[in-house]
């Protein structure tokens, strides 16, 4: 099918010609226009409390946000940010988060990693397994259940989702339960058929996404798991689900690694959503539509920490 009719005018403005590529501009000028679209995806649920605060890190405090819908002790997904590993913030995913917190009835909490090009590889990765790592260890005053613990992010969030629960699964008992995977970035070295038909025309590039690599890894190893996850270990990871999008130049590289988990016998759910685009994820008050996606990444996380939905 063709992408989604309330889509088509989002590409036509941002394929105009004048339009300036990733390429020519700096990466503030990157994240003040990811910061601008983010806001588009519509006011963040007002039921849904938070509270910010900071976390020690490997690279000094990490801010984190936590949504809370209820006073219960509740289950809880660590989110981290897409955005190339470049551009995103806490705001940026304000409303994706409460979405979830909402709609799933678990706390949220989200991850401002540090960012490239100002810290490349592998500072993400390392702020996300901090973050887990904080996060199980202060369970208690968090309210949060120790034993329904999920990671998830899209996109450069997907890549790192995956990247920290393999170096989890290696360093220590993880206490991560389930993987939400968005559209993620999980394989840079490999070649696949949607980065050629989707490569150019629907808001990420292939172009983009070379720019993002080179503030992010450009002298890394392409055969380091840590940062193409598909390459690693797969097995006695937490189960998974995984998003992808029709007209996304990432679909096939979410797709080979739903299906390298399901290989490593990892329980493993794949959606893929006709007609939709990256970054479409939680951007319902741009595209309203775009909703199964959320209520299928809400259902997922749900079936994927074993709570029961009729709570």
């Amino acid at each position: 099918m063709p992408v989604l009719p309330e889509i088509a005018p989002f590409l036509a403005l941002v394929n105009d010609p004048g339009r300036a590529s990733a390429a020519t501009q700096t990466p503030a000028e990157i994240r003040a226009a990811y910061d601008l679209f983010m806001s588009f995806g519509g006011p963040a649920p007002t039921t849904v409390a938070t509270t910010d605060r900071t976390i020690p890190g490997p690279g000094g405090d990490l801010a984190i946000r936590i949504y809370r819908p209820t006073a219960d002790v509740l289950p809880v997904l660590i989110w981290i940010h897409g955005g190339g590993w470049v551009v995103g913030n806490l705001d940026s995913d304000n409303t994706r988060c409460a979405q979830m917190a909402e709609r799933a009835g678990i706390v949220v909490i989200s991850v401002d990693y540090r960012l490239a090009p100002e810290h490349p590889f592998p500072a993400a990765l390392d702020d996300t397994v901090a973050a887990v790592r904080w996060v199980h260890a202060h369970a208690a005053e968090l309210g949060i259940d120790p034993s329904a613990i999920a990671l998830g992010g899209d996109s450069a969030g997907g890549n790192l989702t995956a990247g920290a629960t393999q170096l989890l699964r290696d360093q220590t008992d993880s206490p991560v339960r389930f993987q939400l995977l968005v559209y993620p970035a999980v394989d840079s070295a490999g070649s696949y058929q949607s980065l050629t038909e989707n490569g150019s025309g629907y808001y990420l590039t292939s172009d983009t996404m070379s720019w993002f690599d080179a503030q992010y890894s450009s002298d890394v190893d392409p055969a380091d798991a840590r940062r193409n996850p598909l390459l690693g270990n797969l097995t006695d990871l937490p189960t998974a689900h995984v998003i992808t999008c029709e007209f996304d130049p990432l679909r096939d590289e979410g797709s080979a690694y739903a299906r390298a988990l399901l290989e490593a016998d990892v329980a493993c759910t794949h959606t893929t959503f006709a007609g939709m685009i990256h970054a479409t994820f939680g951007m319902e008050g741009l595209w309203p539509s775009t909703k199964v996606m959320m209520d299928d990444a809400v259902a997922a996380i749900q079936n994927g920490l074993g709570m029961d939905v009729a709570r």
